[in-house]
């Protein structure tokens, strides 16, 4: 999880600075590349191959990888305009929506304990956000976005992982990305990154997959109960980065807004466990 933590906030950084001279639109889509690239390497020295790729759900793989596409847009773009911390702040948020969202598409019933959450974690938003002070800003609302599509993200796999394996999800969503992205680059009639973006480029790419390693590792040495409240550790320390490179205040409304959030998150990921005990008894 402390790989996790760092290579996070590393992508988080590398994606502020990549956008110094190229768009999100651009930066996601090179990203997405440099991704597929390593997901072909990965399969090519599978002993299923490319076999695996193979998918009975063409259509959902499409809307999942759309709409983390339209999300990673959006938290790219976030970056530029608010503190990095408010970002992953409000990013928290993603288990909220999922509570909210998997009644309706899920069946899964929402318990007392879980609409709580949701009460308490929108709660910590306005928190964080303080719309009264300045109102809702685009950077506030581009998180809030971003979010909510990595929410619709995670429903989403859930659906395609009961039939299909791990790197087949991240084959397709590799090439939908990448195709996604290359026709907006088209379309903006944007050429090569120049040279300077070309590492922070590449280090959002290997910190994502990186991250991502990390954590699906760390799912798999330790329950599920104790890796997730980990990642809270992001909020401060991507808070310290944040002043320290680009002096960021450091506000206690973030941190008291973040904690209810947090907090949101354990109440739901409780109401998950203590279900889950239950039908083991049962």
């Amino acid at each position: 999880m402390c790989g996790a933590i760092s290579c996070f906030t590393m992508s988080a950084l590398a994606g502020r600075e990549a956008q110094a001279s190229i768009h999100a639109v651009e930066l996601t889509a090179w990203r997405s590349l440099i991704g597929l690239a390593v997901i072909g390497l990965l399969l090519a020295l599978h002993p299923r191959g490319f076999g695996q790729v193979r998918t009975g759900l063409p259509w959902t793989h499409l809307q999942r990888s759309g709409i983390h596409f339209i999300g990673q847009i959006a938290w790219f773009m976030a970056l530029t305009m608010i503190p990095l911390a408010q970002v992953v702040a409000i990013e928290f948020t993603n288990p909220i929506w999922v509570a909210l969202l998997a009644p309706f598409m899920l069946g899964e019933r929402i318990t007392r304990r879980r609409a709580l959450a949701v009460v308490l974690g929108f709660a910590g938003v306005l928190i964080v956000t303080r719309p009264e002070v300045a109102g809702l800003g685009a950077g506030q609302a581009l998180a809030l976005l971003a979010a909510f599509c990595f929410a619709m993200n995670a429903i989403l796999t859930r659906r395609i992982m009961a039939r299909d394996t791990v790197l087949c999800v991240l084959f397709w969503m590799g090439v939908i990305q990448s195709l996604l992205g290359f026709a907006g680059v088209l379309a903006m009639g944007a050429g090569l990154p120049p040279a300077s973006a070309w590492i922070w480029v590449f280090a959002v790419a290997f910190a994502a997959l990186g991250g991502h390693y990390c954590l699906t590792s760390a799912l798999g040495h330790a329950p599920a109960s104790l890796v997730v409240p980990m990642d809270f550790l992001r909020l401060p320390t991507v808070a310290f980065v944040g002043a320290l490179v680009y002096g960021e205040t450091l506000e206690a409304a973030l941190f008291f807004g973040a904690a209810v959030i947090i907090a949101a998150n354990l109440l739901s990921l409780g109401d998950g466990r203590d279900r889950s005990v239950k039908a083991s008894r049962g």
